[in-house]
């Protein structure tokens, strides 16, 4: 692990910190605050705030979890957050940050996931990333990351059009999800969606498969939250005239449709340096490949 941020710090430097300019101005989102945009899903006595209200904390204890969502859903756009992890030892411990089209993660449901799976001390945390389509997932991709997610706030983005979803870390694209532009049952795009987090208790699977168990003895777990953006297209029934655009917003112009060269350069070593598992390449889980793996 410790060849990893030299070579990270030179790409970073050699790419102007992923110049993502081109995909999303930094002055095109809007921040939004807790009470006016959010809605706590359960267990409310585990989530509290800083004294500005400007930081949001999750707590996970041998009780329960906390989660929140969005009020509003969105078809398509930009979404981002800073997280700080569970620092310590978070084995079995999971925080999700995720947009699902469903409030109650109905059978037939679009979802795009980041999961970050805990650890035990000194190990490092895996971030996983999944794409559900009408109900059905299983297209799982595991990264490590460059830093330590646990010490301060990291961004973490997708955005989302009709041609693609790419999951962001800091600004760099790690998984870029694409469509085929033809109707296809892997492609989530028809349904709005809201965004979601949530701490929660998973040791049957989070940690080396079920093998690390949570420590009880170090509850409670916390994930903290702030600088939620938001620039998308807010759902309206029947149907957002914002949906079809190519013009009006930038995160659906033909600009976000693809990654500039220097977006490109840092995506092709995240996959050279830092995926640890990839649906795509998994020939024994699928001796067919899915249809999206072949694009």
């Amino acid at each position: 692990m410790g060849l990893w941020l030299p070579s990270v710090v030179l790409l970073l430097c050699s790419a102007g910190f992923l110049a993502l300019s081109s995909a999303a101005p930094a002055n095109t989102s809007a921040s939004f605050s807790f009470k006016e945009n959010f809605d706590i899903m359960f267990a409310e006595d585990h989530f509290r705030t800083s004294p500005d209200g400007q930081i949001w904390y999750l707590y996970l204890d041998k009780k329960t979890g906390c989660g929140f969502q969005t009020r509003q859903r969105y078809r398509f756009g930009w979404f981002s957050m800073k997280l700080k992890l569970v620092g310590g030892d978070s084995a079995g411990v999971v925080t999700a940050y995720y947009m699902c089209s469903d409030l109650d993660a109905a059978p037939d449901r679009d979802e795009l996931d980041f999961e970050f799976l805990g650890n035990r001390t000194g190990q490092p945390y895996t971030i996983q990333t999944n794409v559900y389509k009408s109900g059905i997932g299983g297209r799982e991709m595991r990264h490590t990351l460059w830093f330590d997610p646990t010490q301060d706030f990291h961004t973490y983005s997708i955005l989302w059009n009709t041609h693609r979803i790419v999951f962001y870390v800091d600004r760099v694209a790690i998984r870029v999800y694409k469509n085929n532009g033809k109707p296809n049952n892997f492609f989530p795009s028809g349904k709005p969606m809201y965004m979601f987090s949530s701490i929660w208790n998973a040791d049957d699977w989070a940690t080396r498969g079920g093998l690390e168990k949570t420590d009880w003895k170090k509850a409670p777990f916390v994930s903290s939250y702030k600088d939620f953006h938001a620039d998308g297209c807010q759902w309206k029934d029947p149907f957002p005239a914002c949906v079809s655009t190519t013009t009006e917003h930038w995160w659906d112009q033909y600009e976000a449709w693809s990654l500039t060269d220097s977006q490109q350069e840092d995506f092709s070593w995240v996959g050279r340096n830092l995926v640890i598992y990839d649906y795509c390449k998994d020939t024994e889980r699928y001796p067919k490949l899915p249809e999206e793996c072949l694009l």
